[in-house]
């Protein structure tokens, strides 16, 4: 018989919190840093149709950490990083 495991909250409130900030950034990055910039034709539409697809990607890969905890600082650190990366590209590039 399977394992229970009791982190599958921890993970699944991780991958949906911090999985929804990390596919905003990351769709802000796109927008910001990618082809055309933000005066690109029908891009809005584009960014905001790449963040579902981004997110659940995180969710359902989120139950591959060893633990919450470690589901949470990853995707922290992560979510870091890509608001750095979008906060430098805006003061870069605009």
């Amino acid at each position: 018989m399977a394992e229970f495991r009791s982190d599958w909250l921890s993970k699944s409130v991780a991958g949906s919190v911090l999985g929804f900030t990390l596919a905003v950034a990351l769709a802000g990055l796109f927008a910001v840093a990618g082809p055309g910039g933000l005066e690109a034709r029908n891009k809005y539409q584009f960014v905001m149709w790449l963040v579902a697809p981004i997110w659940l990607g995180v969710a359902s890969l989120v139950f591959l950490f060893r633990s919450g905890r470690a589901a949470f600082l990853w995707l922290g650190g992560a979510n870091l990083l890509a608001l750095g990366g979008l906060y430098l590209c805006r003061r870069l590039l605009y």
